[in-house]
């Protein structure tokens, strides 16, 4: 019923109100819009109303008009050029945009751990903050606010990096858009949409989660909490919502700590989570997350089972995960190591969408096995130089026969290849690997990058 109320009173308020040309927060002075491509610029006008946009770097002048809706959208195409330009949007009214760079914008999202800034408390803190006086870094902090319907705009504004905003701003955000600045020598604009505490479901749209039975059993087992949101859709309608379709590169995500509560659906609630997100871009944009990091969640397995769950998402075109496990704090559910997950979200960013030769992008990752007799043989994507790390070289091999009744196995590697065996077990079937809440892979290749934790019982 609150739905239709609102509706109708958007409804009411379209007819009357916009006399004047207007844009949401996100079209502001010092911007950055995509570089290459075909950019959306939308607003509010009086229904009818002629809405014209000139731009620094085009004779063109495009023009189009309000819909009964009292909406309307244009689509520039936007070139690769440096310095700063303008955009000039006239109707009834005039919004002269200024100081708006044309390079790469990503999106990042999540709780805590993406959100957590130099201020919060990271490692070399003062070094990061002191360094970070960059006109062609630009942020975009999205306001902490819910609803119970998608929103037309969001709370925020665009600000170039100084010491003073970086130090409010993601690091992990930071970070990636500093590295992406260097190595591509264009400005960088990142919009942090991120709250800390919050599971995956409010941050889809909630049609994806009550139309699906299984997704709307998990989301009742989030407990209640007065600190953070909870509710589906609630973060999406009010912090996501209104940036679509603001066109981005792609987006980065560090979540899922909140999510331990209904791990065993995790991997269904994150893939729909990312499809829903493409589907409303409508684009298969890349979509870059990290693994959550080993920390005590308690006597069950249910940090291990969210950081297969995110393993398993990689079956979806165009994702890429990065690892934290070696990074981590088993103490602290916030590691403050934010630099090294920046730049693995943008080794990865360099490698996968921008087509440079980096080496370091990817970590371990298991494919298949293969038995021969007792042995069990592992195989593993990215192994080159794998080997396992001489201060910690227990074995976290676990394997199984058929009664899935997993026992320590000794192991062996040879040509990047892991043999397992276990005296208990004579025709093994079921391997797990760092299968536990605070377990810290010592597994790596050569790159310096651990192996994912996963197991294949089911």
């Amino acid at each position: 019923m609150k739905k239709i109320v609102s509706f109708l009173m958007l409804l009411m308020i379209s007819s009357q109100a916009f006399p004047n040309v207007g844009v949401p927060s996100i079209f502001s002075d010092n911007m950055v819009l995509q570089r290459n491509a075909e950019v959306k610029i939308w607003g509010w006008a009086k229904a009818g109303e002629e809405v014209k946009i000139r731009t620094s770097w085009s004779d063109e002048e495009l023009t189009t008009t309000a819909d009964n809706m009292a909406h309307w959208e244009i689509t520039l195409s936007t070139p690769d050029i440096r310095g700063a330009q303008e955009i000039n949007i006239t109707g009834y009214n005039e919004i002269i945009l200024k100081n708006v760079l044309l390079g790469e914008v990503w999106l990042v999202s999540g709780q805590s751990n993406m959100e957590w800034s130099a201020d919060a408390g990271i490692t070399n803190a003062e070094e990061a903050i002191a360094g970070a006086e960059n006109t062609n870094i630009r942020f975009f902090a999205v306001e902490h606010r819910t609803a119970e319907s998608p929103q037309q705009d969001l709370g925020g504004t665009w600000v170039a990096s100084t010491p003073e905003t970086m130090k409010y701003f993601s690091a992990i955000g930071y970070f990636f858009g500093k590295k992406l600045h260097e190595e591509l020598d264009v400005p960088v604009g990142i919009i942090n949409s991120s709250w800390g505490g919050t599971p995956a479901e409010v941050w889809m749209p909630e049609e994806s989660v009550e139309n699906n039975e299984r997704l709307s059993k998990a989301s009742k087992m989030i407990p209640e909490s007065e600190w953070w949101p909870n509710v589906p859709g609630s973060l999406y309608n009010a912090m996501i919502h209104p940036a679509i379709p603001f066109k981005v590169a792609g987006f980065l995500w560090y979540q899922g700590e909140s999510n331990s509560n209904n791990a065993d659906y995790y991997e269904e609630t994150f893939s729909t989570l990312i499809e829903s997100w493409r589907s409303k871009w409508q684009e298969e944009l890349p979509f870059y997350y990290a693994q959550i990091a080993p920390f005590d969640y308690g006597d069950n397995f249910s940090g291990v089972k969210v950081r297969d769950a995110q393993r398993r998402v990689l079956k979806l075109p165009k994702t890429g995960m990065v690892m934290t496990s070696d990074i981590g704090n088993i103490h602290d559910i916030h590691p403050r190591n934010k630099l090294d997950v920046g730049l693995r979200f943008a080794n990865l960013a360099l490698k996968e969408v921008y087509e440079m030769e980096i080496t370091g992008a990817y970590a371990p990752l298991f494919d298949h096995i293969e038995t021969d007799n007792r042995t069990l043989k592992v195989y593993f994507k990215n192994a080159e130089g794998l080997r396992i790390d001489k201060n910690n070289a227990d074995s976290q091999f676990e394997i199984a026969g058929e009664d899935k009744e997993f026992h320590p196995a000794k192991a062996k590697l040879k040509n990047e290849v892991v043999q397992l065996r276990a005296k208990q077990v004579k025709n093994p079937k079921y391997v797990r690997f760092s299968w536990g809440n605070m377990s810290t892979s010592n597994l790596f290749n050569a790159a310096g990058l651990p192996a994912s934790s996963f197991t294949t019982e089911y």
